[in-house]
This record gives structure tokens, sequence and C-alpha cells, in this order.
């Protein structure tokens, strides 16, 4: 009789590029358990707190110090080594008074460091949305979190003002809305994948594609020192309107 379920262990060949993990020095590595977030575009716990942050030299080391809850995502306390934390997650270590926000990189994801300002709030991307039981809206975020939206009609405008590709600012670990900002041009972004990800500025131009999906969209944007980056809506990442809400890294 074969095995069932999914496998529990992940080799190091295979995982994730972005990972700084040496490839041929050992066989495994970690295998992030289900969650927000895929394996493909995540980060283990107890890999960002061994290889990429250094608060420990082994696994044996970043287990301890995760269980002896230290350590916590998006405000609440995270006791699961395999935890899989993913874009805009912020991670704080209250004890060594360091906070990190995932933002991403050319590489795929990476631990930004922010001020403790930040650590009250995450930015969530609406991802799909629908109409629950009584007429309410459930809007769906890309990090696995639905908050339901309790309106009085939902096929009047000016109450349903969420739409997909939109950004919610949430408070964590609250998980209120304190912040709404619309796709538009003008506002400002960052690329989330393909070529230019990590690379951010403000929305110049969105081009329609006539008989494609509005994920397709093609979408332009400006960085700071005036360099335009074309990709399409589904990788970008609306984070602020004239001004980001969050800090981000130097432009290119």
């Amino acid at each position: 009789m074969g095995k069932k379920g999914a496998k529990k262990h992940l080799k190091r060949k295979p995982a994730p590029k972005f990972w700084p993990i040496h490839r041929k020095e050992f066989v495994w590595t970690f295998k992030p358990k289900p969650g927000p977030h895929p394996t493909s575009n995540c980060i283990p716990l107890a890999l960002a707190i061994r290889d990429i942050l250094g608060f420990a030299k082994t696994r044996r080391e970043a287990k301890a110090i995760i269980s002896q809850e230290k350590i916590m995502v998006d405000g609440k306390v995270q006791r699961d080594e395999l935890f899989p934390a993913g874009l805009m997650d912020v991670i704080s270590i209250p004890d060594a008074g360091k906070t990190y926000r995932i933002l991403p990189s050319e590489k795929g994801l990476t631990l930004h460091p922010i001020e403790k300002e930040e650590a009250g709030f995450k930015l969530c991307r609406v991802e799909s949305k629908t109409v629950v039981d009584g007429g309410h809206i459930q809007l769906n975020l890309h990090d696995g979190r639905n908050v339901l939206i309790r309106v009085k009609d939902p096929k009047k405008p000016e109450e349903d003002v969420y739409h997909l590709m939109d950004t919610l600012k949430m408070s964590v670990p609250d998980q209120e809305i304190i912040g709404h900002t619309k796709l538009a041009e003008g506002t400002s972004a960052i690329i989330i994948g393909g070529k230019n990800a990590g690379r951010h500025g403000k929305i110049v131009a969105l081009e329609e594609r006539p008989g494609q999906k509005r994920r397709k969209q093609l979408v332009t944007i400006e960085g700071a020192k005036g360099k335009r980056f074309q990709t399409t809506l589904d990788f970008v990442f609306v984070v602020g309107d004239t001004e980001p809400y969050i800090s981000l890294p130097e432009a290119a």
C-alpha cells in the first residue's frame, strides 16, 4: 500500500533558490508546514533565524529559540519552527529589539529591517471577494486572511468600495482595516515577481489587453530615478497612495 499524504521532508536541491543554504553540503533542509504561503514563496521560521539572521548556528538552537516564545509573526507569538512566513509578514524579536518585514527582491524574498512603529500593521492584497449569506462581502487576502465587510446592499458602489488587487492596511494582531488603497495610476507599488521583482515606484500606466484576464494587464512603474519597468498586474502590489506606507529598500 502506497504512502498517503504529503511528504514531510525536503531536499536542498529542489528548495526555493532564494533560500541562503548550501546546496551540496547536506542533503535535507526545512520543509515548511502548510500555512498562509506556499513552499515556493515562503521562508520557514527556523531558516530565517538560523541562516538569514544568524541568531542560531544549528537547527536545534533555532528550534529552542522559537519554542521559548521569543519570535513573533504579525504580532502573535509563533512556536512552530516550520511556520511559512511570506510576503509582507512582520517578524519581531523583542529580546533583540529587531523587527523585519518580508519583501520581494531580485532573488525572491528578503527580510527588510523596519522600525518598531511599523510592526503594528501589515499590507494585504485583495485576491478575490465573494458575497456571503446576508449580502455581506468577504475579502480573501494574499496571506490567507478572510475579512468580512458588513454592508446593507452590496450592489451599491458607495458601500462596495473594495476591488480586486486593492491593498488593505491591516492592524496586527487585531486584523482591523485601518487603511485602503485602490489600484490606480499615481499610487506607489512594488513588483513581487518576474525579472523586475523588488523594484518599486509609482504606477504611471495601466494598459488593458483585450481578450485576456485582468491579471495579465500591463502595468508600467516609474522608479525614483526615472527608470521605467513594465510587468503584469499579477506581479504588482500597491504599497501606498502617493507615498508608500512602509519603508522599502533603496530604489534601484
